[in-house]
């Protein structure tokens, strides 16, 4: 039989520190596995939480920068509609001068009488052509009555001549046309129910209609907005 000899007590301190060395040295390890581990953890965390506060940053950025280019947007278009309506306004101004001018010497014409009868002569055939019937009726100014009457004679006379047909027209001194009228007259037909306004305003008024597309584009080119034409 093997006989067991007990340990010394330099022999138990040196198993002793043996065991305590061991424990101490797997203590360390583990405690440098858990630092190592929790420093990762921490890296990670950090760089997660770094990466969601930048997204977010980045997030108001954008946003704010939207909302200012969204305003700086609204702002130029809000300058450029003011613009826009200050340019229409004063074109307008100057047009409605234009026409205020033109209205202002409407009554010029009247003062050439030789001038003026041709002018009713025109304006008194436009009518029987238009009307195209044998008898009429003309209403003008009380002050125009015998340039009237003159001007009816070559018109006829005209008319005549150019569609072979007669027509007769006679003054309605019942109705007469405004004396606050710059000269012109009505010509009226069918029975009193037709009738063509052919005196100075009449016409200036078709005129502002008809013209206004030209005088716009000599006065200020073309529209580059404009698609359509007549």
């Amino acid at each position: 039989m093997s006989q067991v000899h007990a340990l010394s007590d330099d022999q138990v301190g040196q198993e002793l520190r043996k065991m305590t060395a061991f424990i101490k040295q797997e203590a360390e390890e583990k405690a440098r596995e858990i630092q190592i581990k929790a420093d990762e953890e921490f890296a990670i965390e950090k760089s997660k939480l770094v990466r969601q506060e930048t997204d977010a940053i980045d997030s108001a950025y954008a946003k704010k920068f939207k909302q200012a280019q969204m305003s700086q947007q609204i702002t130029r278009s809000t300058m450029a509609n003011k613009t826009r309506l200050k340019v229409l306004g004063a074109r307008q101004e100057l047009l409605d001068e234009i026409f205020e001018a033109a209205s202002a010497q409407l009554g010029e014409a009247t003062h050439d009488q030789g001038r003026y009868k041709d002018i009713l002569k025109g304006l008194i055939l436009e009518g029987f052509y238009a009307m195209n019937e044998p008898e009429l009726t003309i209403r003008a100014r009380q002050a125009d009555y015998d340039a009237v009457r003159e001007a009816v004679g070559w018109a006829s006379a005209e008319f005549k001549h150019k569609t072979d047909k007669d027509v007769t027209a006679s003054i309605d001194e019942k109705n007469p046309v405004p004396e606050g009228s710059a000269g012109g007259v009505v010509i009226v037909g069918g029975n009193g129910k037709i009738d063509i306004d052919n005196t100075f305003e009449a016409r200036l008024t078709l005129l502002k209609d008809s013209a206004l597309p030209a005088m716009r584009k000599a006065l200020f080119g073309e529209n580059p907005n404009r698609k359509f034409f007549d």
